[in-house]
């Protein structure tokens, strides 16, 4: 069985995943991705019976990294990363500190550890892990929102400075206390430092100069030919190999190689398509990342060593959430981006384990550090799901207790009309139909500087759309992953041009993905429609052609993307002296039964009537 070591490892990998992962959810009521940590126990060398091998699983699991990266970098444009840069960079190097602080004072006080060996329990402590973040953030459908692109950025910047720590560890480590090592001189590390900030800027130089142009023009020549089988391979073959490149060459991670790769790609109008191409290889090979951590367990470490493992616990989920919790509220932002971050942070992953290996090879600790910080990740991974589901629960909490709370809580009501105002230049609409008329007025929108985005089965009007320049997935309207990845989250509006019974199927789906973008049937009769009782309450709103035509459309849009503002702006307006105290501290039956209409006189419709200019906008009709 053995003397097929890479066919043995993906039977077993896969195997065990598929059952652990179906007993989770069916059984355990807990996500997939627990079954899979468990999988991995169970196919590693420290449980009986056959093991998978640990190198192969792990060259494996960087391949899902590098892959689940590349499809995050497609959603991402540089303006996205540049927003977040004043909240991210201080918030990741300080969040690092002081995670790094916390667990250096545990392990030196509690254990008796060095205070070498301390500082790099710490730094392992304080990576995130990427694939864990963005599977959290899919799942919610935050990965491209404000909360999503902070937390990505954070993690760029996360990921960067351990860059930088890998490179310093070594001349570091006789300082730090590793037998045999002499310390570098003040000028070799500058040296270092030095090399390693040139060697960042140098490959992401040559991506945004080189490869902003070269990629999407090969992958352009490639989608030319129609071959499907050729795209895949390119897609494939951008995504690991400029990942390989950045790690080989500029001496990055792969990680940020394959985000800075689907970043250029995303200049290209086949990038959805790249993105919906790539997703059943990413969904295989991120679950290969999470049996590759469960092999690296011990688990012998939880009876010998419980306490250990509980504070390293408690410094992951507790020690980094409060500290990125504190920091995004001195830096003056929402109460709910806090939470947000500080859940998304809670967890520990791959470079932890690379700093962790580096230490142990430095002769800076032992294999103890290394079953530490695996069994932390492993239960930190397991419990973040809760803790995002607790978000809620404690943003409530914290409001209806304290006045820093809703202060805090009331920053995001005040920035949210900016945030999310209707962006005609940047927000695609979804369009899912194959008629003449959806083709006109895809031609139309996009002359008028809009970013029409239409779903079609036809391979024809898909050639046609290629043809117009027009942006376009070749897929069902109810194809979840190809919408998701398309970025329907960010969409001004979806748009069906129909009014049968599939709609409703499509509408469920759409509604799962992007539950505050409006869902807009275009026909001239409701159709199966009629029978729908809760339109309202659903956000599915009837459109005729002409209404569609004359404008009537962004009228929609502004209303569904600001519902929430407008009511409670209404409220505020109507509400009697001392109303808003009893309004905060009612509970979730209270706040049902309330549902105002917002009316066309508001404050806030003035408001924001005057600030997008629906003339403009329907000069594209």
């Amino acid at each position: 069985m053995h003397s097929l070591p890479l066919i043995t490892t993906l039977v077993l990998a896969f195997g065990l995943a598929l059952v652990f992962g179906f007993l989770a959810e069916r059984f355990g009521r807990a996500p997939a991705l627990v079954g899979f940590l468990l999988a991995g126990i169970a196919a590693g060398q420290h449980t009986p019976g056959p093991f998978a091998d640990p190198e192969l699983a792990h060259q494996l699991s960087e391949i899902g990294v590098m892959l689940l990266m590349f499809g995050v970098g497609l959603h991402f444009s540089v303006r996205d990363l540049m927003s977040v840069k004043g909240i991210a960079i201080p918030g990741a190097v300080g969040q690092m500190a002081l995670a790094t602080l916390l667990g250096a004072v545990a392990a030196h006080w509690f254990w008796d550890w060095s205070w070498g060996a301390g500082i790099v329990f710490g730094l392992s402590l304080s990576c995130a892990s990427t694939v864990v973040l963005i599977k959290a953030l899919e799942v919610r459908g935050q990965l491209t929102n404000r909360d999503g692109r902070i937390a990505m950025g954070w993690l760029v910047v996360e990921d960067i400075a351990t860059v930088l720590i890998l490179v310093l560890l070594p001349p570091l480590s006789g300082l730090l206390g590793a037998p045999g090592s002499e310390t570098a001189g003040g000028n070799e590390l500058m040296k270092d430092i030095l090399m390693t900030l040139v060697n960042v800027a140098a490959f992401i130089a040559v991506m945004f100069i080189v490869g902003r142009r070269a990629m999407p023009w090969l992958l352009y020549q490639v989608a030319k030919t129609g071959s499907r089988e050729l795209f895949t391979l390119f897609v494939l073959a951008a995504a690991l190999g400029v990942a390989y490149a950045a790690a080989a060459i500029f001496h990055v991670s792969f990680a940020l190689g394959a985000f800075f790769a689907g970043m250029v790609m995303r200049e290209s109008r086949f990038a959805h398509r790249a993105a919906t191409e790539s997703i059943p290889l990413q969904d295989a090979f991120s679950v290969l990342f999470f049996v590759g951590v469960g092999m690296l367990f011990d688990w012998h470490i939880l009876i010998e060593a419980p306490g250990q493992v509980l504070v390293a616990l408690l410094v992951v989920v507790f020690g980094k959430s409060l500290a990125a919790f504190g920091i995004v509220l001195l830096l003056k932002r929402p109460l709910k981006t806090a939470l947000t971050v500080g859940a998304s942070l809670a967890q520990i992953g791959e470079f932890s384990f690379i700093l962790a290996g580096e230490a142990v090879a430095l002769g800076l600790s032992d294999n103890r550090m290394v079953n530490l910080i695996v069994g932390a990740a492993i239960l930190s991974i397991a419990l973040n799901p809760v803790l995002f589901e607790l978000t809620g629960r404690v943003e409530k909490l914290l409001v209806s207790r304290w006045a820093w709370a809703r202060r805090a809580a009331e920053i995001g009501s005040e920035e949210t009309v900016e945030e999310d105002r209707p962006d005609t230049s940047t927000r695609p609409i979804f369009m899912a139909g194959d008629g003449p008329m959806v083709l006109d007025l895809a031609r139309r929108w996009r002359k008028s500087g809009m970013k029409p985005v239409v779903l079609t089965t036809h391979h024809e009007v898909a050639q046609e759309l290629e043809k117009a320049g027009i942006d376009f997935l070749e897929c069902e309207p109810d194809d979840a992953s190809s919408l998701e990845n398309a970025g329907l989250g960010k969409a001004l509006s979806y748009l069906i041009f129909a009014n049968g019974a599939e709609t409703l199927r499509y509408h469920a789906v759409a509604q799962r993905i992007a539950p505050n973008v409006p869902f807009m049937i275009v026909a001239d009769d409701p159709g199966v429609w009629v029978d729908v009782a809760d339109k309202e309450e659903s956000k599915v709103r009837l459109l005729t052609t002409a209404e569609l035509i004359e404008g009537k459309l962004w009228e929609v849009v502004l209303r569904s993307a600001f519902r929430k503002q407008a009511e409670d702006e209404v409220q505020k307006q109507n509400a009697p002296e001392g109303a808003a105290e009893t309004a905060e501290s009612a509970g979730p039956e209270d706040t049902q039964n309330r549902d105002p209409e917002p009316n066309d006189n508001s404050v806030f419709w003035k408001k924001l009537l005057g600030k997008v200019n629906i003339s403009k906008l329907r000069k594209g009709n």
